[in-house]
């Protein structure tokens, strides 16, 4: 059965508050980045995250390390606290987030060429239109 590691981290980030679902799955991390508004409280990101995490649009993956050792719990828990006060975004999330950005910048890229070749096209074909209506047979 696969490991799977989530982590969702809350930061304030000029002018919004922004989220960031870090989703670990078999050493490749996948990254999804949220934006709020205000300050979100507990409930509130618990109740986003449960209605539309299928929905949130995942980074491509990026190879993660991935480290099989036993530590102790007391240990786990001064990181947890740690990484609670340290809010901030992981270096491999970056890159995650920015190979997402890059897709989504080529969609568009291609997207707006198809719409702009297409309104070429039909400018065309209104000009061969008009210039038949104007020749009249002669």
């Amino acid at each position: 059965m696969d490991k799977v590691s989530v982590r969702f981290s809350v930061f304030f980030e000029e002018p919004f508050w922004v989220g960031i679902l870090e989703r670990e799955t078999d050493g490749k991390l996948s990254v999804s980045k949220v934006t709020f508004g205000a300050e979100p409280k507990d409930y509130e990101v618990n109740e986003f995250l449960r209605k539309n995490y299928y929905r949130l649009r995942f980074s491509p993956a990026v190879e993660a390390s991935v480290k099989a050792s036993r530590r102790n719990p007391k240990r786990i828990l001064r990181e947890v606290r740690r990484q609670i006060q340290n809010t901030g975004i992981s270096t491999k999330s970056q890159q995650a987030l920015k190979l997402q950005q890059e897709e989504g910048k080529l969609e568009r890229k291609l997207l707006s060429r198809e719409a702009r070749e297409t309104k070429a096209q039909q400018r065309f074909e209104q000009k061969q239109q008009k210039k038949k209506e104007k020749h009249r047979g002669r």
